[in-house]
């Protein structure tokens, strides 16, 4: 029996310091204030009876239909139910705009509510949680306002609808516009209704003028601007930090128990989230990004974890919560426990990403400070763990190998910085990092499958691996070579499944032999088959891969080959990430500009 197709029902709005889920539904089905890791305030994503409620539906049992659309080039999204009665829309937004030389992003959620057509009967609730359900604040009633009392700091929701439909969850007719502002900590206090037409006017036009300030091809623009807009509020732009995503366990496969918090930054996807952003030309947030992991390497002597939280604290302790799970899938984790992990890529990464300050000449030398330490520090770390099995990029909790992608990243690394040295005119650099490269390069060549013609996952191992792609799109393997044809091959005949999809690997791990395929690694095969020449089909597995959106444009992290459903945590900012450096790749092979 064919599985029955599940997709995410839901689109986000954030402003670089909080994201909400909004359902199809008019619910808000996951937001955690005040950051990206903090407590849910609304939660049914993950507890239909601990997660709270803040919805917008029509007051009767008939039934209602509902569509759910971006307002073009923006993230403010727009939510429109039909009803017996009538019709109505919802628009939802995270105010965002450049005022008093900075911009303001604060802790506001505005839900704009008007009629359409007929006279469409509507209940609101809003009942708001925290501590991850466990608490529930009292609710106290002022002038325009409910204030919600109990959490580190005061809910607030400000308002023109009578206090009373609200707090009785009462239904009324809908024949004016109706706004809902609620605030985290500092209250609204001017005019809800001015307020919030100038917010969502100054929102719109941010994010369009933010859309017109990138850099894209017409290869699939539309696709690359929602990618582009979904990636940029995945940043935490206080400290610059890039989170993988805004969820918690969303199970990679129902039942799998590959349920992990995302909600932090992984230094293993430095150099993969700059080269998107640096692709379309936006290198405010490359800065910002460079920033964090300045401050990363300052606190670290030894050596980096896989991942820090968005503030760069080290301890991500791994928690259990009583909650229902997402469509009944425990366990619900909190935390992360491959913060422990050894995973040595992560220097490469660093350096890989560094290079740009030193060859693109529109980064100044100003912007260049303190990075001459932290290549030597980068170059140290490699020299010290070169020779020493680890994690890897899959982060395997009971399985430590010398992968090939980790080596590969030391090489890539390694490689970069010998650039630098020599751009620097720096023997010391040159020196360490020539002995780095050759160095990798033994490493990695040991884990040559000659029988076969294919690198293999690990030394010693005979498992194919999908991030050994990376030996093709990182310029290891010449991509006119049979070597690269060879490997490639082999990697497609045993990772690869319908409409262009690839499983990251096929061994059984920690948790069993992975059931759903990894989004990401589609688009590494994408930009593979790019290098390799093998540029029509790339863009056809391009065109399939995008066919795996949700509604409104976004990317789960996992696929499951068979359904087509969406499953991992959702959207997943890698898997956009992939997207964007995909359709980069292709459009820069392309002789000529196309409309498609």
């Amino acid at each position: 029996m064919k599985k029955k197709k599940h997709i995410y029902p839901h689109a986000i709005v954030g402003n670089c310091a909080f994201l909400a889920y909004v359902n199809k539904n008019t619910n808000i089905d996951w937001m955690c204030w005040p950051r990206f890791d903090s407590s849910f305030i609304f939660g049914r994503m993950l507890d239909q009876r601990k997660g709270g409620e803040f919805s917008i539906l029509p007051d009767d049992d008939g039934g209602f239909s509902s569509k759910q659309y971006y307002i073009e080039n923006t993230n403010v999204v727009r939510t429109e139910i039909e009803t017996s009665d009538g019709s109505y829309r919802v628009t939802d937004f995270a105010p965002r705009f450049y005022q008093n030389d900075r911009y303001y992003k604060p802790l506001m959620m505005i839900r704009k509510i008007e009629p359409l057509s007929g006279t469409p009967r509507i209940k609101v609730k809003c009942n708001p949680v925290g501590n991850y359900g466990e608490i529930v604040p009292e609710a106290h009633r002022g002038s325009n306002h409910i204030e919600y009392l109990g959490l580190e700091q005061n809910l607030r929701l400000t308002t023109n609808i009578s206090l009373t439909y609200i707090e009785d969850e009462r239904g009324f007719v809908l024949n004016e516009p109706k706004y809902l502002v609620l605030t985290y900590g500092a209250p609204l206090e001017a005019s809800i209704e001015r307020t919030s037409e100038r917010f969502m006017n100054e929102t719109i036009l941010y994010w369009r003028g933010w859309v017109k300030s990138t850099s894209i091809g017409n290869f699939y623009q539309k696709v690359i601007i929602r990618s582009a807009l979904a990636l940029k509020i995945h940043q935490y732009e206080d400290t610059g930090a890039i989170i993988a995503a805004g969820t918690t366990s969303l199970p990679e496969a129902p039942g799998s128990t590959r349920n992990w918090d995302y909600r932090y930054c992984w230094m293993r996807d430095t150099f993969y989230t700059l080269n998107a952003f640096n692709s379309i030309g936006h290198f405010e947030e490359v800065e910002q990004y460079f920033q964090y992991i300045a401050n990363i390497s300052v606190q670290e002597s030894e050596r980096f974890q896989p991942l820090y939280s968005i503030s760069g604290e080290k301890s991500l302790i791994e928690h259990i919560l009583d909650l229902e799970g997402y469509m009944g899938n425990q366990p619900v984790r909190i935390g992360n426990q491959a913060y422990e992990h050894i995973q040595n890529d992560v220097y490469g990464q660093v350096l890989v990403s560094l290079l740009p300050l030193y060859i693109d000449n529109r980064f100044i030398i100003d912007e260049r400070a303190g990075s001459h330490k932290l290549i030597n520090k980068m170059l140290g770390l490699i020299n010290k763990t070169l020779d020493e099995p680890d994690a890897g990029l899959w982060e395997f909790r009971t399985l430590a190998q010398e992968h090939c992608y980790t080596n590969l990243f030391q090489w890539a690394g390694a490689s970069a910085a010998l650039k630098i040295g020599r751009h620097l005119k720096d023997d010391e650099i040159i020196s360490q990092a020539e002995d780095l490269v050759s160095r990798s390069t033994e490493k990695i060549e040991k884990c040559w499958d000659d029988e076969r013609g294919v690198y293999t996952q690990a030394i010693g191992s005979k498992h194919l691996d999908a991030s050994t792609l990376q030996m093709i799109m990182m310029n290891y393997i010449p991509h006119n070579s049979d070597k690269a044809k060879s490997h490639l091959k082999n990697l497609e005949m045993e990772l690869s499944a319908d409409s262009g999809l690839f499983y990251r690997y096929k061994h059984a791990d920690d948790f069993g032999t992975p059931e759903t395929t990894f989004l990401i690694t589609a688009f590494w095969y994408v930009e593979a088959l790019t290098c390799v020449g093998r540029i029509e089909e790339a863009i056809k597995i391009f065109e399939e891969l995008i066919s795996f959106e949700n509604h409104v444009g976004l990317l789960s992290e996992d696929v499951d080959a068979e359904s087509g459903s969406q499953w991992g945590n959702f959207p997943q900012a890698y898997s956009h990430v992939g997207l964007i450096n995909a359709a980069t790749r292709i459009s820069r092979k392309l002789d000529k500009p196309s409309f498609l």
